[in-house]
Order: structure tokens, then C-alpha cells, then sequence
């Protein structure tokens, strides 16, 4: 099995930043794409922001463009999501995940098929 672990959550001000972290495997990052998804509460879960695998791609959701960027350290197997501007809306529980694509079709490595999850880490934007 492929554990995933995130942290950095937290309680953070309108217009700040928070640094969000999540614990992987060599394993992982050889063999899977990772994304980071978000759910608030009484909605559905949403995706944030991935990065491909061999290239390093990345994708993001219209929401979060210009104010987060997802980024990858293989020699820590770790993956970041850097948060700036937060606004109240950004108020989640934020997942990360090891993700796939069997068939081929995907436009974005967001749309690929979800293979293991993250407990989660709570992000709160409140003055």
C-alpha cells in the first residue's frame, strides 16, 4: 500500500498564505501522478491542482490560478502546495492523492482515475 500523509494546515487571515505538505514514497512518485483536492463542508469534493508523473506537468483549477503552485521534491518524496491570497472560500479539508490514468483520455491529470487518499488536513481562512 501506498501511505500518504499531509500536513501544514491551519488557521490563516484573508490575503495570507499557508504552505500545505504531503508525505509520499519513492514508490509513489515514480509510478503515479499526485493531486491535491479539497472539500468544504455541505459541498463536493473538488480538485485543486496535480502534477504528472515522468514530464512534471502541472494543471490547476480555474478557482485557485495565479495564487497556488503545486510543486514536487523527489529526493524527499514529498509534494507542496503553496497557498497565497487565501480567501474565506479556500476553507477545506485538503487531500492528497496518488492518481492514474488506465485509459488514455484524460485532458488533465486532474481528470485521471484516484487510486489511494490522504487523511486530510484542515485549512481554515477566517478573520
Amino acid at each position: 500500500q501506498v501511505q500518504l500523509v499531509e500536513s501544514g494546515g491551519g488557521l490563516v487571515q484573508p490575503g495570507g498564505s499557508l504552505r500545505l505538505s504531503c508525505a509520499a514514497s519513492e514508490f509513489a512518485l515514480s509510478n503515479y501522478a499526485i493531486g491535491w483536492f479539497r472539500q468544504a463542508p455541505g459541498k463536493e469534493r473538488e480538485g485543486v491542482s496535480c502534477i504528472d508523473r515522468d514530464d512534471g506537468s502541472t494543471y490547476y483549477a480555474d478557482s485557485v490560478k495565479g495564487r497556488f503552485t503545486i510543486s514536487r521534491d523527489n529526493a524527499k518524496s514529498m509534494i507542496y502546495l503553496q497557498m497565497h491570497s487565501l480567501k474565506p472560500e479556500d476553507t477545506a479539508v485538503y487531500h492528497c492523492a496518488t492518481l492514474w490514468d488506465p485509459v488514455g483520455s484524460a485532458r488533465n491529470c486532474l481528470e485521471y482515475g484516484r487510486h489511494q487518499w490522504g487523511t486530510g488536513t484542515l485549512v481554515t481562512v477566517s478573520s
